[in-house]
C-alpha cells in the first residue's frame, strides 16, 4: 500500500477515546493496578504521534524538504522505540526477569517522564533504548537511527558534506543545498520500514503480551500486594 493511502488508514483507526471504567468494569483485579493502564496509554499515545510525525515527514519529502523531513523520521523512530521498549518489558514480566513493581516504574517513566523536570519522573535515554534494547529486536535500528541522526545534527554529513562540495582543482569550496539528492530516494522505503514494524508491535505483539499480563496480574494479585510500596495502585 502506498504511504499515503497507509497514512490515510492509520488516520482512521487512530483511538479516540479510553476509559478507565470500562477497563475496571472488565478486569477489577488487574486495572486496580495502575501499569496496565499506563501500558493502554503508551500503546495509543505512540500511534497518535508516529502518525502524526510520519505523516508530516512524508509532506516535506514530496514538496522536497529533505532535511525536514529526515528528522521527523527520525523523531518517528524514537517513537516506535518507545512502544517496542514496552512489549519487551512486558515480556519480562510474565518470563520472570522482571518484576511487576519494577516494570510500574518503568511505564511510569515512558509515559510521564521529563528531561526539563514539567513532571516529578526522570524521563529515559532513547538513544539507550535504542542501542541496548531495540537492536535486540531489530537488528541494525540503531544504525538507521545513528545515520538519521547525522542529518538532524551539525556534525560533518548534517553541515559540511550537506551543504558544500570542494573544487579540488580550483582550491575553491561551493555552497549548495545538497540533501535532497543524498537522501530522497531512500526516504519512502525508510517510512514503510518503520510503518511495518511499528504494526507488528501495535497489532501483534502488544495484543497478546497485554492480555498475558492481565491474566497473570489476577493470579499473582495476593503476591503483588503483599510486596507493593508505598505505590499503592502499582
Amino acid at each position: 500500500m502506498p504511504v499515503a493511502s497507509a497514512l490515510a488508514e492509520w488516520q482512521r483507526s487512530l483511538c479516540p477515546r479510553v476509559e478507565l471504567a470500562g477497563l475496571f468494569s472488565r478486569n477489577p483485579v488487574a486495572y486496580k493496578w495502575k501499569a496496565p493502564f499506563r501500558s493502554l496509554i503508551l500503546r495509543e499515545t505512540t500511534f497518535w504521534r508516529i502518525h502524526d510525525l510520519l505523516t508530516q515527514s512524508y509532506e516535506l519529502h514530496i514538496n522536497h524538504r529533505a532535511l525536514g523531513a529526515r528528522i521527523l523520521l527520525r523523531s518517528a523512530f524514537e517513537t516506535l522505540a518507545v512502544l517496542i521498549h514496552l512489549n519487551q518489558i512486558s515480556a519480562q514480566v510474565l518470563d520472570g526477569t522482571l518484576g511487576f513493581h519494577e516494570f510500574s516504574t518503568k511505564t511510569t517513566q515512558l509515559l510521564l517522564g521529563s528531561r526539563d523536570k514539567t513532571t516529578k519522573h526522570e524521563s529515559i535515554s532513547i538513544v539507550t533504548v535504542l542501542q541496548k534494547h531495540c537492536e535486540r529486536s531489530y537488528p541494525g535500528i540503531s544504525d538507521l537511527y545513528a545515520s538519521l541522526c547525522e542529518s538532524a545534527h551539525p556534525n560533518f554529513e548534517g553541515m559540511c558534506f550537506g551543504y558544500s562540495r570542494i573544487d579540488h582543482i580550483n582550491h575553491a569550496s561551493e555552497f549548495s543545498n545538497n540533501i535532497c539528492d543524498m537522501y530522497e530516494e531512500q526516504h519512502v522505503a525508510t517510512i514503510e520500514l518503520c510503518m511495518a514494524v511499528f504494526e507488528h508491535e501495535y497489532n501483534t505483539v502488544w495484543p497478546e503480551l497485554f492480555k498475558r499480563l492481565e491474566s497473570w496480574i489476577e493470579i499473582n494479585d495476593a503476591d503483588l500486594e503483599a510486596t507493593k510500596d508505598g505505590d499503592s495502585a502499582g
